[in-house]
């Protein structure tokens, strides 16, 4: 007898239906599945198997052939479980149910639990799409897909309930949260309080933070590079809904959406490895996932260290954060990752860390200092839009019982400005100053006399390119922004002059 159920799968960033089709013919016994199943899927044969069997039914004597269709895409994970393992119910005859209008997703247990999957919330969009009015799944993924809205989300702990609800003698009641009751996450981040003197960087952060501009420390070791990174989230505006959307969707997919989550509220910081890989930090694979700069989309990615990073990793950044994604091309399929990102990097002036430091000699030679700086090339220093020499803390400042300002203050100015940002949206196409076109940079940042001969004077005397122009002119409309100004003044544009001290002879 022959059964046809639902399912999706995930392919980048989109999901796809996925029918799963089981029939059972007069022969030899054999459990065949074709349709390109990746290794998870193959497996499934066995996990099938053994749950039909320890939930109260009898595999059947057949010849049993799966269908995962589209036949020309491949099938990876262990999604397909349950669909797989009711099919097998149905069309064996042992379970008689009405499966139109329904779409299963789960991995199970040998004994017949379900197990949570990865990129439930798109393959939860993909169903309403399509017109789907129910959809199974386990029951961690429930608050994931609970977000969407108009369709019912039927979880289930085991394969055995989902069989009751079809029978009518256990029906399984749908999921009652939603977007209103997304529980808030009580995650305590670090607090820009801690931080002692440092008022220059702690100034950067913030003008950073609001116009979401790249940023890199050069400074010593123990100066307070990699502090002042990590409290950059906590002074970060908070995200809107649509941007909480995508990034849920980046970690689901990437199966990193702790248990009863619905979705990721704050922005994400990722701080990965120097020994990364440019597949890693990009994203690829055989079945392509998010690498780290997609999975820090909306949010900061933090690159300590950055001269030990590949030359390899470094530069397939280039083109990401110039476009915001990330494009993986495939010898069938050419698929793309969203990485609107804040960049924060910290780095030595040298192999030893103590170039111009006042107290400590550096040790370092002339050809030690130019191989260690040429690991960084120039593309990608001329895409960071501040860089900022980081001075040693004075230890008057780190004896001081006094406390800085703290992250809420420095927010509630970022938010500030960032609402200014989003006023001009409808006109610049932008939610932030650092995604301005060129076009959109002429038109929003109108300059006072003085500020236009500051700019004239530092673009002659620093050799600027027109890339370096357009970012201190983003960089001053947002400082103009914090100052609540509709004009770039004098004022704005010798602050941000400072923060492109790379552009500087010597500027190491």
């Amino acid at each position: 007898m022959f059964c046809a159920l639902s399912s999706f799968g995930v392919y980048g960033m989109h999901a796809y239906p996925v029918s799963v089709e089981v029939d059972a013919a007069r022969g030899l016994p054999a459990f065949d599945l074709v349709g390109l199943p990746g290794a998870a899927v193959k497996e499934a044969r066995d996990r099938v198997r053994a749950a039909v069997k320890n939930t109260g039914f009898s595999f059947p004597v057949s010849r049993l052939t799966v269908n995962l269709a589209p036949a020309d895409v491949r099938k990876a994970g262990s999604v397909y479980d349950l669909a797989i393992y009711l099919g097998v119910l149905c069309a064996s005859q042992q379970l008689r149910a009405d499966l139109s209008g329904s779409a299963f997703l789960g991995e199970l247990s040998l004994k017949g639990d379900l197990r949570r999957v990865a990129g439930v919330l798109p393959m939860a969009i993909e169903a309403k799409r399509r017109g789907f009015a129910r959809l199974f799944l386990p029951r961690e993924n429930a608050w994931e897909a609970g977000v969407v809205e108009g369709i019912d989300i039927l979880p289930a702990a085991t394969a055995e309930e989902v069989v009751a609800h079809l029978t009518g003698t256990a029906p399984i009641s749908p999921f009652a949260g939603g977007r209103e009751s997304v529980p808030e996450g009580e995650e305590m981040l670090p607090d820009l309080a801690d931080v002692k003197g440092q008022y220059l960087a702690r100034r950067a952060l913030e003008v950073a933070a609001c116009g979401g501009h790249n940023l890199l420390m050069v400074g010593p070791p123990g100066a307070g590079k990699s502090m002042l990174a990590k409290r950059l989230p906590s002074i970060l505006p908070p995200m809107t809904f649509a941007e909480q959307l995508e990034t849920t969707m980046v970690h689901s997919i990437a199966g990193l959406l702790p248990p009863d989550t619905a979705l990721v509220r704050r922005r994400p910081f990722r701080a990965p490895h120097h020994t990364i890989s440019p597949v890693g930090l990009t994203g690829g694979g055989p079945t392509p996932r998010p690498g780290e700069i997609s999975l820090a989309h909306n949010g900061v990615l933090f690159l300590d260290e950055l001269a030990e990073f590949s030359r390899g990793a470094l530069d397939a950044l280039r083109q990401p954060l110039e476009n915001g994604s990330v494009t993986i091309t495939r010898a069938q399929h050419t698929l793309t990752f969203p990485c609107e990102i804040m960049l924060a990097a910290a780095l030595n002036p040298c192999p030893c860390g103590y170039l111009h430091h006042p107290t400590r000699p550096c040790t370092c030679t002339a050809g030690q200092i130019a191989r260690y700086r040429g690991r960084v090339s120039g593309p990608i220093l001329d895409r960071i839009d501040l860089h900022l020499a980081v001075e040693p803390v004075e230890y008057s400042d780190l004896s001081s019982r006094e406390r800085g300002e703290s992250s809420a203050a420095v927010r509630a100015r970022v938010a500030s400005g960032r609402e200014r940002q989003l006023e001009r949206a409808e006109r610049t196409g932008a939610l932030c100053n650092a995604r301005l076109s060129p076009a959109a940079v002429e038109a929003v940042c109108p300059l006072t006399p003085g500020a236009e001969r500051l700019l004239r004077e530092a673009f002659d005397t620093l050799g600027l390119s027109a890339r370096a122009r357009d970012k201190l002119l983003k960089l001053a409309r947002t400082v103009a922004d914090l100052d609540g100004c509709d004009q770039i003044a004098e004022a704005h544009m010798a602050e941000v002059i400072q923060y492109r001290q790379l552009d500087r002879q010597g500027g190491w």
